[in-house]
């Protein structure tokens, strides 16, 4: 049998680096246009709603990409949920730090992390930051307030986490789906409304990238029972069931 695999791989590598060089070939024989995109962003940029190229690109000249990368995380995220062993575990979990150094950073940490992520958002028009940066510094936040046991975990998720989880995706279809009613294309906006379109899709995402992000984080593991006090032994509250019972 060993006979035979030699001559196929060979055969395999061989075609492997046919193809390679063909490629490479090909992608070296392709001419190169007058202008790259850089320049064309730059040229179109104030039709765009924002003084960002980044912001530009991703939002409306490719708003495509961002819609499927939101619906990506989206998805991923509900498989995290969909996968993860129901009801609470046998092992114990860890009581959260009570540390009053950390519970006092916390709190103020938090409210920097807020005012940080708020600013990117804002920023996101006509400097680096935007959405997916200002999402994932809230969902530091949350992680934080996770450790600190400030944020329980669940089995499932409420109301409110659901609709922060999908209100992004949402907002971004209904914005992108508009158009179609006043006889454009979909996600082609008013450049008069693009800028308000622009930050009304953006504060959407930014709430819920940081949802599916933290969420991620906290419903990975499913919630495990509580580790009994140390102040109260096992044998008394064994006792306390047996004399209820």
């Amino acid at each position: 049998m060993s006979a035979v695999y030699g001559p196929i791989r060979q055969i395999a590598a061989a075609l492997a680096w046919i193809l390679g060089i063909g490629l490479s070939a090909a992608i070296v024989a392709l001419s190169r246009p007058d202008f790259g995109l850089a320049e064309l962003v730059e040229a179109h940029l104030e039709e765009s709603g924002v003084r960002h190229p980044v912001t530009a690109v991703l939002l409306n000249y490719r708003g495509y990409d961002t819609l499927l990368e939101i619906a990506v995380l989206l998805l991923a995220v509900l498989g995290i949920l969909a996968f993860r062993p129901p009801g609470p575990a046998s092992i114990p979990d860890a009581a959260p730090d009570s540390s009053p150094v950390l519970a006092a950073l916390s709190r103020l940490i938090v409210p920097l992390i807020v005012l940080a992520a708020g600013y990117l958002l804002w920023a996101g028009a006509h400097r680096p930051g935007g959405a997916f940066q200002a999402g994932a510094v809230l969902a530091g936040g949350g992680v934080l307030l996770r450790l600190t046991g400030t944020i329980p975990s669940f089995e499932s998720p409420n109301a409110w986490l659901r609709v922060s989880l999908v209100v992004g995706l949402g907002v971004f279809l209904a914005v992108a789906a508009l158009p179609l009613f006043e006889g454009s294309r979909l996600l082609e906006y008013r450049t008069a409304e693009a800028a308000m379109v622009i930050l009304v899709v953006e504060s959407a995402l930014t709430v819920s990238i940081a949802a599916i992000l933290a969420t991620a984080f906290i419903g990975a593991a499913p919630p495990r029972i509580r580790c009994m006090s140390p102040s109260r032994p096992a044998h008394s509250a064994e006792g306390e069931r047996a004399g209820q019972s």
